[in-house]
Parts: C-alpha cells; structure tokens; sequence
C-alpha cells in the first residue's frame, strides 16, 4: 500500500503574527525616539498617526504571509524570487499609507517652521507653494514660488525612499519567517526520525519476542508427546493446563514493552511446573528475588530461554537431581538477574533452535543498548548465566 504524502510542517500562527507584532513595534519605538531626539515638531499629533501606520503596516505584512507560506517546500532560489517580487508592491502600498496618514499634518508642520526662520508659506490658487519673507512696510522683496511640478518631485522623492524602508524592513520579516520555517521543518524531520527509530525498535524488539513462543511451544510439545506415549496421561492433562495457563499470561503482555520482575518470576514458576511434570524427580527450583525488586522492570520472557537452556542442558541429560535457580540483586544501580544451574552443563551457547543466549543478547542491545549486558559461562558445580540492566522500578 502506498504510503500517505506527510504534510508540511508550518510555522504556528501565533508565531508568525508575533513576529509580524514585533518587527513594527520596533519599527514605531525607533522612530518615536528618532523624533525625540530630533526635536520633530507636533510631536504629539505625529505620534498617533505613527501609530495608525504601525497597524497598517502589521496588516499589510500579515497579508503576505498566505502568498510565501505556499513557498515553504519550493526551494532557497524560488523563494528569494518570490519575496523579492511581492514585497515589492507591498512596499510601495505601505509608503502611500505613511504618506496619506501625514498628508493634513506636513501643511501645519511646514507653517512652524516657516514661523521660526522668518518666512511665510502659503499656497496660491493654482496649488503653487509661495514663500514670503516676513519684511517691513518699507520692504518690497518679492515672494519665493516653489511650482506644482517641483512639489510633486519632491512627493515622488519621498514616497520612493519610504517605499526602499519599507521594501528592507518586508524583506528582513520574510527571512525571519523562512528562518522560522526551516526551524520547524528540521524539528519536524527529528520527530519523524525518532518515531522511525522508535518504530523499527519496536518491530525489531517485538520479533526476538516472537522468536521466543514457538521455540518454547516445540519443547513443550515435544514433552507432551513423551508423556502420552509412554502412557502418563494424568501427567499429560496437568501439563496442558499449566500450558494453557503460561500461554494466556504471556500471551496478554506487550511484545515490546516490560513487565514487573514479579511477574516475570510467575511465568518463569509457571514453565517449570510444567516441565516438572517431565522430571519430577530431576527438576529442583530455587527462587531469590528481594521484596524490593520484586516491581523492577524487566523486557517480557526475557529469562525464558536461559531458564530452558538450563533444562536441556542440564536437567535433561542428568540422573540426578538439578536445580535451577533465579536469583536478583542491585548492583550500583543496575539490575542483575542470575539464571544457574548445578547440572552437569554442556555448550548452552549452541541452542539447536537458533534462539538461547543469543536472542537474549540481542534483546538486550536492542532495549538498552550498551547499557544492558549478558555474560554467560560454566562455572563450579554447574553453569551461570547473569544479565545486566539499568534498574528502573515500576513506580518511576
């Protein structure tokens, strides 16, 4: 089956408005310092008006956003062509507002400062600008007459230089939204990876787990047909119910998940019981788990292939009684479990099923990495298997 197109990671609304807030922010904190500064005159009108274009400004940038997020997979080049042609207009639009939001205000603005240099400004009929020097009676000096034409130039001056701020301060805003763009994509791609990788761990984990049921069903199937054939059918029937009681148990456990030790133990009772009923008069056991790390977590049916190892190895081929035991301490925050027994042992290392030693091995590296370790060798009186891993209990 095909697999779904992953949608594309975008950059959350609120972000993206919060920058679009921040950038004219700073835009109308600048320049209502520039004005104190400067001594600009009316500072009190102008700063409303300032005001009034910051929100415009903020509306028209969010007014981009929609056109560059339909850029968020194209590539660098296409979107650098892309800003560079939008913010284009966008720029010259936002000029016009700046200079029709100050248009009533440059006329009072002009009379100040014509006031304070001795001039008057005015206008004619024709929209000419006049400058009149303030002179006395005795004075004919002719007035200044700025035209129409050279007023317009001026206007066509102005709006071009605000239009190249604005077009910067577009173009800085649409680097920061790619920034922020290519941030999320990149985060998104890590949580994909990680949920491959936890996936594949899964699976990986889950099928060493599978290894595990069959092989035991074998050797278990294989008892079962000894005893009916040499006639112990009561011994039989008890094992089929033990049987039936160990496959509903572990068969209801997570393949990939853990399990309290406790239980753990239980199964581990369970499958020697049955096998008991092969040898009732070979098979010992012995069980060593501390109360405190009873609720230790531990990968399910982890000890089952050491603890059959240890019956076919050991108990199987000996006339005497053996013990298998399990035991469990903490060792400087790690939990070790020993599977042992006293037989007369054997190569338990060569499992004729391919499963034993090393699928518990794998099961480790594959849970807990270098953090889980297995070792396993003959030892007096008997053979010892011991794993390792970080002790994390049930309650954590």
């Amino acid at each position: 089956m095909a697999s779904l197109p992953i949608p594309p990671a975008r950059v959350p609304a609120r972000i993206v408005l919060a920058s679009i807030a921040g950038l004219w922010t700073c835009y109308f904190v600048l320049a209502t310092a520039r004005g104190w500064l400067v001594g600009l005159e009316m500072h009190e009108a102008l700063l409303w008006r300032r005001v009034a274009v910051t929100f415009a400004s903020m509306a028209v940038t969010a007014s981009l956003w929609p056109v560059l997020r339909l850029l968020d997979r194209r590539a660098l080049s296409a979107k650098i062509a892309a800003v560079l042609l939008v913010a284009l207009p966008a720029s010259v639009l936002l000029a016009a507002i700046n200079q029709w939001v100050f248009a009533d205000i440059e006329s009072q603005v002009v009379k100040k400062i014509g006031e304070r240099q001795g001039i008057l400004i005015r206008r004619d009929e024709a929209g000419n600008l006049l400058v009149d020097p303030v002179s006395q009676p005795s004075t004919t000096a002719p007035a200044i007459t700025i035209s129409r034409a050279t007023r317009n130039d001026t206007q066509r001056q102005q709006l071009t230089d605000v239009a190249l701020s604005r077009y910067f301060l577009l173009l800085a805003w649409a680097a920061l939204y790619f920034a922020l763009v290519n941030g999320v994509q990149a985060s998104a791609a890590e949580r994909r990876e990680g949920e491959y990788r936890r996936a594949a761990k899964a699976a990986e984990l889950r099928s060493l787990r599978y290894q595990v049921n069959p092989h035991f069903l074998f050797n278990t199937l294989n008892s079962l047909s000894a005893l009916v054939m040499t006639g112990k059918a009561e011994a039989a029937e008890t094992m089929i119910q033990t049987l039936s009681v160990f496959y509903r148990r572990s068969l209801a456990d997570d393949p990939t998940g853990d399990l309290p030790l406790s239980e753990e133990i239980a199964l581990q009772r369970l499958y020697l019981e049955i096998e008991a009923v092969r040898f009732p008069e070979r098979l010992r056991t012995r069980f060593d788990i501390p109360a405190d790390l009873a609720g230790a977590l531990i990968p399910g049916m982890l000890l089952q292939p050491l603890v059959e190892n240890s019956v076919k190895y050991a108990v199987a081929p000996s006339r005497d009684p053996v013990t298998i035991a399990i035991t469990a301490v903490e060792e400087s925050g790690k939990l070790a479990i020993t599977v042992s027994d006293d037989g007369p042992g054997g190569d338990a290392g060569a499992d004729g099923y391919g499963i034993g030693l090393t699928n518990v091995r794998a099961r480790l590296a594959t849970r807990f990495g270098e953090e889980g370790s297995l070792e396993s060798a003959p030892c007096p009186g008997g053979y010892r298997t011991t794993i390792r891993m970080p002790l994390v209990r049930h309650h954590d």
